[in-house]
């Protein structure tokens, strides 16, 4: 059985699919799969920080929620380490687009297993955040001191997302 598809299968942006009809049998997607994103806001939220560090992205692209979680869960744990509970991490970009796979068999006897384009539409296996050019992902907010820290953990982060990043 195959596993995820690889993230070059999702990463061009097209026009967000979100619909679900509140009538099941004239939706096309019969439920939007479970979002593996736990937490937006960690750390201290309640205090006001001087200092704000951003990533942001340098191009147009979806990501996963499976890469956004495991950003941050990273980076996360790479503050809580240095400063304790003295930061505020807040994710910004929420998955919402649906994606679709239709599932297509290779190697020997495909022939007689695939449906082939009949039907094609796909069935929902994820959802992605759209992201454009220079929109903050991530943004942590520290004291003055911090921010070195806070732009070391975010470097952690670029890591794992599929797209070229900077941090402001």
């Amino acid at each position: 059985m195959a596993g995820l598809r690889k993230g070059r299968c999702y990463s061009k942006l097209t026009r967000a699919y979100t619909r679900k009809s509140k009538f099941r049998r004239k939706a096309f997607i019969k439920s939007v799969p479970p979002s593996k994103i736990v937490k937006y806001d960690l750390g201290n939220t309640k205090k006001k920080f001087k200092k704000q560090v951003d990533l942001c992205s340098k191009e147009r692209i979806q990501i996963r929620h499976n890469a956004l979680e495991s950003t941050r869960v990273g980076v996360n744990r790479r503050l809580v380490k240095a400063l304790g509970n003295n930061y505020h991490f807040k994710l910004r970009v929420y998955p919402h687009h649906v994606l679709r796979e239709n599932k297509a068999l290779t190697g020997a006897g495909a022939d007689r297993m695939s449906s082939g384009m009949k039907k094609a539409f796909g069935k929902a296996m994820g959802v992605a955040a759209q992201v454009k050019i220079n929109q903050p992902i991530i943004s942590v907010y520290v004291d003055e001191k911090d921010m070195d820290i806070a732009r070391d953990a975010l470097k952690y982060g670029i890591h794992r997302l599929p797209c070229k990043c900077s941090i402001t």
